[in-house]
């Protein structure tokens, strides 16, 4: 393992990190760059290998081969000098119930070796940040699940570090707690410049906040680019179609219609991939009225993250929403 620098505004470097669990691959071989300030989304279903990638940059678990130089930083020759520039908040925030936030933050900044007057200082800034008002003075125990989540950012960020790495930060939380973290994440990034390694599963998030993704499958990167251009490279629309019953049966007829190029079923509903919707729509509708099945709405869309999922992997994100879902329609 080298330890040299990486080029000026490189935050992450990393070159065929690879990693295996008895001699199964986790990670395969990942090449990534990110720069300073820049929102990076790593994508990918459960058991793609996020996790695994982000502790291995964190110094947590130890590559099997392959490099990675993090803020500048070895994470095998130097992982000490990575963990004192970066923050890291997991999948599960670690936080004892009987605290106060603030008691949490002050600990924390403590263990950082901040001064007293340095660790009250950053306490109330981050106390204004993640906007929990009095709360923050209230055992941890009281908190919702999204207070938790950010005063787990907040203790993630007490040392001040330029390189935030966030596994799922919004994992299990309501819409609008998720809205809220959202916004943090935002504001860390514009207002204080601080470079998120960010790994979702959740596909309208790293739409939202994330400047490059990453989509990882099986332990490889299999797409990188901006949301915007990993839409685009798939070149179709599409046309989503609910059904009162068994979509797969309409699948046949609506595969026959000019311009169609795939059709897949998910449940009671058809996703038709098309080059040219506007004019494809008319003659899915036409295939509809004749196979038996009774249409609950039609929708021509543009193509979505998951889409581009898709066409990569030949298989859809399924996250905890979608299996809630399924267990649902069994009862």
């Amino acid at each position: 393992m080298t330890t040299s620098t990486p080029s000026r505004g490189t935050a992450i470097r990393a070159t065929k990190l690879a990693r295996d669990f008895n001699d199964i691959p986790a990670v395969d071989g990942v090449d990534l760059e990110i720069t300073d300030g820049e929102i990076y989304g790593f994508l990918g279903p459960n058991g793609a290998g996020k996790s695994t990638t982000v502790r291995m940059l964190c110094t947590l678990l130890a590559p099997t081969s392959g490099e990675a130089i993090v803020a500048g930083y070895d994470v095998v020759a130097n992982p000490g000098a990575v963990r004192l520039r970066i923050g890291v908040a997991l999948q599960e925030a670690s936080l004892d119930p009987k605290q106060t936030g603030a008691e949490l933050l002050r600990l924390q900044a403590r263990l950082y070796g901040l001064p007293k007057s340095v660790a009250r200082r950053r306490v109330q800034e981050l106390g204004e940040l993640i906007d929990l008002g009095d709360a923050l003075h209230r055992p941890i125990a009281t908190y919702s699940g999204g207070m938790k989540r950010r005063l787990d950012l907040a203790a993630a960020l007490v040392h001040n570090p330029g390189l935030l790495f966030l596994d799922e930060p919004t994992t299990g939380l309501d819409p609008v707690s998720r809205a809220r973290v959202w916004e943090e994440v935002s504001r860390l990034n514009r207002e204080w410049g601080v470079t998120i390694f960010l790994t979702t599963q959740y596909l309208e998030e790293a739409d939202a906040l994330a400047d490059r993704v990453g989509i990882i499958d099986a332990g490889r990167i299999v797409a990188e680019g901006t949301p915007t251009e990993l839409k685009r490279s798939i070149g179709t629309d599409v046309i989503v179609v609910r059904t009162e019953g068994d979509a797969a049966l309409a699948a046949p007829s609506v595969e026959q219609v000019e311009g169609v190029l795939q059709v897949e079923v998910r449940r009671h509903e058809l996703v038709v991939s098309t080059s040219d919707g506007p004019a494809t729509v008319s003659g899915v509708a036409v295939a509809l009225s004749t196979c038996g099945v009774t249409v609950r709405d039609l929708t021509l869309r543009s193509p979505t993250l998951d889409d581009v999922f898709l066409e990569l992997t030949g298989a859809r994100f399924q996250n905890e929403n979608d299996n809630e879902n399924e267990r649902e329609n069994k009862k």
